[in-house]
């Protein structure tokens, strides 16, 4: 009787199709590997250390605050969107900085030369719809 039942478990699995979720060759992996990690947890965040954060001048006056990046088609990190002005929304300036304009020091982001006025005298970024 056990002879039986294995003999029709063995069967069973030869004679079931392949699963599904089976990699597929030629197909692309999703996510990161474990090596790949390491790597991934000691990069930026961009919601945690940049997003939100106060932009200030060479003279530690606060000019905006970081409210977006820019990734270009390419993948490069072009540019920040500085929020400027405003009080609960009204009269505010968002703007288009390169980001390598942008320096980090001790977690402060400074833009030289920069000033509240020369943000407002910037066109005003507008995202394409």
């Amino acid at each position: 009787m056990k002879s039986v039942s294995a003999m029709s478990i063995t069967l069973l699995l030869i004679a079931t199709p392949p699963c599904i979720a089976q990699q597929v060759v030629g197909s692309t992996q999703l996510g990161v590997a474990y090596a790949e990690l390491r790597d991934v947890t000691t990069g930026w965040s961009t919601k945690r250390q940049v997003l939100g954060k106060h932009v200030f001048n060479d003279k530690g006056e606060t000019i905006g605050k970081i409210d977006d990046i820019i990734v270009a088609p390419d993948k490069a990190v072009s540019y920040a969107i500085i929020g400027a002005g405003g009080f609960l929304g009204m009269g505010r300036h968002d703007v288009a900085i390169p980001v390598n304009e942008l320096k980090e020091d001790s977690g402060k982001f400074i833009l030289a030369g920069g000033s509240k006025d020369a943000i407002k005298a910037m066109p005003v970024f507008e995202y394409a719809r």
